[in-house]
């Protein structure tokens, strides 16, 4: 069975607000994951969501995370999208790291967490430095929270500092990031199948 994929987009924006840039950087991922035979099934936009602060799988009424959370550990990959704003990550994408910390008081019988086994890449863009230190933010967290990180799993476009110029506004996909956009998705596919025919063992309890 092939693997299965599904993004979440970290804007601070709604969707009823402008068109978002990360939407961008995560269609061009799921092109490049179509083209490996994995089909990308939404894009979830975190800020059309109640997600609560907290750091527990259910932060009671009205929090709508314990769908959201359902919805992705139903998936093989995750494309973890997001800006970048004062050189870090997005604030959203921040509160969906720290609702996942309680993957750490949910493992099984042999201490595996809820994303054992399971993939996960980055999708970032922005206008101003701090990819690098953006993803590395997103990946020690994911790690942490038991997700497996593949090489090459970070697809990112940052514009000029303080320019105006977004990559949704850019008339094609600059070469380098489709290429690395490949890379990603061919390493984060095969990953994902290796881990779906036999995935880690864990520890005894």
């Amino acid at each position: 069975m092939t693997a299965t994929a599904i993004a979440i987009n970290c804007s601070l924006k709604s969707s009823g607000d402008e068109a978002s840039s990360t939407d961008a950087m995560i269609d061009v991922l799921a092109r490049a994951f179509a083209e490996r035979g994995v089909e990308v099934s939404e894009t979830l936009r975190i800020a059309d969501y109640n997600v609560k602060p907290g750091v527990t799988s259910d932060e009671g009424e009205g929090d709508d995370w314990p769908d959201l959370r359902a919805k992705i550990l139903a998936h093989d990959i995750l494309v973890f999208g997001g800006p970048i704003w004062m050189g870090q990550i997005s604030s959203i994408a921040k509160r969906v790291l720290e609702r996942m910390d309680a993957f750490l008081g949910e493992t099984d019988d042999h201490g595996r967490m809820p994303s054992a086994g399971k993939v996960a890449v980055a999708a970032i863009v922005g206008n101003e430095d701090g990819a690098h230190w953006s993803t590395a933010q997103l990946f020690q967290a994911l790690s942490d929270t038991g997700w497996t990180v593949p090489a090459n799993a970070a697809c990112y476009w940052v514009g000029e500092a303080m320019g105006s110029t977004d990559f949704k506004d850019l008339s094609e996909t600059p070469p380098m990031v489709s290429q690395v956009a490949a890379m990603t998705a061919s390493n984060a596919a095969h990953l994902a199948q290796l881990l779906r025919e036999s995935g880690y063992p864990g520890v005894a309890g």
